[in-house]
């Protein structure tokens, strides 16, 4: 690892990748701002990946305010859970961040946190609360944030 990448993974300057499972995340029972996992993210690094990934039955109003607060939107089909897991650990190993956050309350994802950690890669794990939290998947990242 080079030094410029190496001080970028520990530096404000890190570049974070934030990959949102918003069928898990975005519940009326959680209450979950984006703007509020925007906040939360930004205190380790500068956001270069912010998607939010949904299921075809996603509103447009949904889909409208996450575009206005600048994530990119990801519809799919299938198993949203896999395509962001794919996506994430694909976006890892080609390194396109320093840390990677994984905001959701699904155990699935601890896979793509060891990878990314494998790699080098800072991993987060974001909650969406404490009713949300998977003990799990914040014991397998580095650091764990629960919104509250």
């Amino acid at each position: 690892m080079d030094m410029e990448r190496l001080y970028n993974r520990f530096s404000s300057d890190s570049r974070i990748g934030v990959f949102v499972d918003g069928p898990n995340v975005l519940r009326s029972e959680f209450d979950v701002d984006l703007d509020d996992v925007r906040s939360a993210t930004r205190e380790h690094g500068r956001a270069v990946v912010t998607r939010l990934y949904v299921d075809e039955h996603a509103t447009p109003e949904l889909i409208q305010a996450a575009e206005a607060r600048g994530f990119e939107i990801v519809v799919t089909s299938g198993d949203v859970d896999v395509k962001l897991a794919v996506d994430a650990a694909s976006a890892a190993v080609r390194d396109e961040f320093d840390t990677l956050a994984i905001v959701s309350r699904d155990m699935d994802f601890k896979p793509v946190l060891e990878v990314a950690a494998r790699e080098g890669i800072q991993t987060l794990a974001v909650a969406p609360g404490e009713y949300g939290r998977s003990d799990g998947l914040q014991n397998a990242a580095h650091t764990a944030i629960t919104l509250e």
